[in-house]
């Protein structure tokens, strides 16, 4: 099987995180509560995609990011996806490919339906805490 590399960008502000409902048309995850992000495309670096993905998915920008983790997504593909901490850009948050955009408070239960995505918010939140 192949591994379809991805990135992943938790948008953090405070102590809450963006959150995106996906289209119903999407071919992978349709209609669940995800982190956003996107196929890495050919040629290019995890960066280079993170930076076109939350264009693409927000019209953003950022100013401030580090690389949290790398974690296995089975789905109708197999996918690698490699999540990043975002919490400083510019630019207004638009949905350009969500059905919906909700910011979650990471004290509360989330209502994410990726396992990975779970597990990478899971080592934010124990790593921030660590943290403070």
């Amino acid at each position: 099987m192949d591994v379809n590399e991805c990135v992943s960008f938790l948008l953090v502000d405070s102590n809450k995180v963006l959150l995106e409902k996906r289209a119903m048309n999407k071919a992978t995850d349709p209609g669940l509560i995800t982190i956003p992000g996107g196929h890495i495309e050919n040629n290019e670096t995890r960066e280079q995609a993170l930076l076109r993905e939350m264009i693409e998915e927000l019209d953003i920008n950022p100013t401030s990011y580090t690389f949290l983790c790398t974690l296995y997504h089975p789905t109708e593909e197999l996918q690698l996806i490699h999540y990043y901490v975002v919490d400083a850009w510019t630019g207004n948050i638009q949905s350009q490919e969500a059905e919906q955009l909700q910011w979650c408070d990471l004290d509360g239960e989330l209502p994410v339906g990726i396992e990975a995505d779970n597990v990478a918010i899971g080592e934010y939140v124990r790593l921030f805490n660590r943290l403070k």
